[in-house]
């Protein structure tokens, strides 16, 4: 029996959500891309069941509830998705702190590729409010990779006992 998809689907719509909240000015700067982390963890426990059409849907609405340019936060997590599918059987035997440093580069590249984005739309920017998600983000990746591994294992054993 093929475990249910809903549980995830319910994380990462939670985790647009709160993505979107609003956050105090000081705090702003160094908002983690929640989805993106979410994403990035079920793509690499469960490659088969969320990929890149996920993350392509996942993307757009990050697009539209952000508004930025339609099809941005899409291309860049389809990315980050094909990455991870192609490398996660390498992926998911390094220790964390490895892990983690993978993470980084990931999120990294794709701060990157929203930058060239934005330059070419003409709303680059720099500064903590570019990179600090990332620095959040590989900060907060160790406590989101746990919590994420306590949801697949309860998952995966009620599945096991329906089977």
């Amino acid at each position: 029996m093929m475990p249910s998809r809903w549980p995830v689907w319910l994380l990462l719509f939670a985790a647009v959500a709160i993505e979107i909240v609003p956050l105090p000015e000081g705090l702003a700067p160094f908002r983690p891309p929640w989805a993106t982390l979410v994403l990035l963890y079920w793509a690499l426990m469960w490659p088969g069941r969320v990929g890149i059409f996920t993350a392509f849907g996942i993307g757009l609405v990050l697009d539209v509830a952000e508004g930025s340019l339609l099809g941005q936060n899409a291309f860049v997590l389809a990315g980050l998705a094909y990455l991870v599918l192609r490398f996660h059987l390498r992926m998911r035997i390094f220790p964390l702190w490895q892990l983690t440093l993978s993470v980084f580069v990931l999120l990294f590249l794709a701060g990157f590729v929203n930058l060239w984005i934005d330059g070419i739309a003409g709303r680059a920017s720099f500064g903590p409010g570019r990179w600090g998600p990332v620095l959040s983000a590989t900060l907060l990746w160790p406590v989101v990779m746990g919590a994420m591994d306590r949801v697949r294992e309860r998952l995966e054993r009620r599945d096991r006992s329906f089977a």
